[in-house]
């Protein structure tokens, strides 16, 4: 706000010291344009005088007037003072009009001068009564001040001051919209760490209610090997506190996440199943949400594994340029009625996926009658902060 209010009063600066500028300018050029002519500061500081009435309407309202009707929305109050402000102006300007003769002396005017006047003033009457008529009317009235009523010169001055008031209120408008403008966008952007922070607290119970589930089963079946699970589990939820939190991770570090988390789903199933893994060994380390793929892994396990018959997982991920591309296949269980596009986890990553790249990523999942195809392309965090 401190940062567009100080832009705004440069606008302000930069326009009156042009104004103040225009009349040192007229008088350079007039120099230039004729050598028996000289510079006048007198001249100069009669124009600064004339702006001067204009600089201390402007002053008024734009600190005091118009934010009535910028910042408090009060059209009635504002129209009223500037209403006000332009009459004030106004007497103003006819308060000090210059004091001014007619013309000269009816001599000057109409015999060329005082040479031409009779030495006799009674002879000069008679030989001109209608202009000694005029004479007399003329230094009876002695010097002459307008009325104070508006001429040309207070409606030109009026029309200037009112173009004088638009301006600056366009310029407060363009600021202000400026201004909420960006209020605007830290509202949404903390709405959206929100959004994305409520997903992930849902998530994170989500997997571990089934993770915990697939260690009891293994309780029963092979004591041994749930205490391996248990360490790969302690794995997992370290990866969870401490990377889970952040808004990006390393890509690296998420493969070795689904990794923790096959070899521990590995330990419950037997050869019946089928799991084809292929993930890049090299590390990567570029940029993506945290515990955005494991939801697709974990439904290819939670809804493509029969105990009936032989069932198959394959996940693979390449890198493209700056591109990620995930994709995951699983067989289907007959007796798995849920569609895995209704549960909570998947429903959660499509809202993480909308909220972080928006309309910037491909998803297509293929539900078919013995196959559960994902297919997801998402351009690297670091990408996509460049480009925005």
């Amino acid at each position: 706000m401190e940062q567009n209010k100080t832009k705004e009063n440069l606008v302000y600066l930069s326009i009156w010291f042009l104004l103040l500028l225009t009349p040192i300018i007229s008088m350079t050029v007039r120099i230039a344009g004729d050598t028996e002519e000289t510079f006048s500061w007198k001249e100069i500081f009669i124009s600064w005088k004339i702006l001067v009435p204009f600089l201390l309407v402007f002053l008024i309202h734009n600190y005091m007037v118009a934010p009535l009707l910028i910042y408090k929305k009060k059209k009635i109050t504002y129209a009223a003072i500037t209403i006000c402000l332009l009459a004030a102006s106004q007497l103003y300007e006819c308060s000090h009009r210059p004091k001014f003769h007619q013309g000269p002396p009816p001599f000057e005017m109409e015999r060329g001068g005082k040479n031409d006047m009779p030495s006799d003033a009674k002879a000069a009457d008679k030989q001109w009564p209608e202009i000694s008529r005029r004479r007399d009317g003329l230094h009876h009235r002695g010097p002459h001040k307008p009325p104070i009523m508006i001429g040309q010169r207070e409606i030109i001055s009026i029309i200037v001051m009112v173009l004088m008031m638009g301006v600056n209120l366009g310029v407060k408008y363009y600021f202000k919209s400026r201004q909420d403008a960006k209020a605007m966008e830290e509202l949404e952007k903390k709405s959206l760490e929100q959004q994305l922070e409520y997903l992930k607290y849902q998530i994170n119970p989500h997997f571990f209610m089934n993770t915990l589930n697939n260690i009891h089963a293994l309780v029963d079946i092979d004591p041994e090997e749930a205490k391996n699970s248990i360490l790969e589990l302690s794995k997992m939820m370290r990866y969870v506190l401490y990377e889970g939190a952040k808004s990006e991770v390393p890509l690296q570090k998420e493969i070795d996440f689904l990794n923790n988390y096959i070899t521990l789903m590995k330990l419950r199933y037997t050869d019946k199943v089928k799991i084809n893994i292929d993930f890049p060994e090299k590390p990567v380390n570029k940029m993506v949400p945290p515990m955005l793929l494991i939801t697709f892994v974990e439904n290819a396990f939670k809804h493509g594994v029969s105990y009936q018959k032989e069932s198959f997982i394959t996940a693979k991920i390449t890198t493209e340029n700056d591109t990620l591309h995930f994709a995951c296949k699983n067989s289907k269980a007959s007796n798995n009625s849920n569609n895995t596009q209704g549960g909570v986890g998947l429903a959660n990553t499509r809202q993480r996926l909308d909220l972080i790249y928006a309309d910037n990523y491909t998803l297509n999942i293929s539900d078919n009658a013995d196959t559960y195809d994902v297919e997801l392309e998402i351009p690297f965090l670091t990408t996509q902060r460049n480009n925005a």
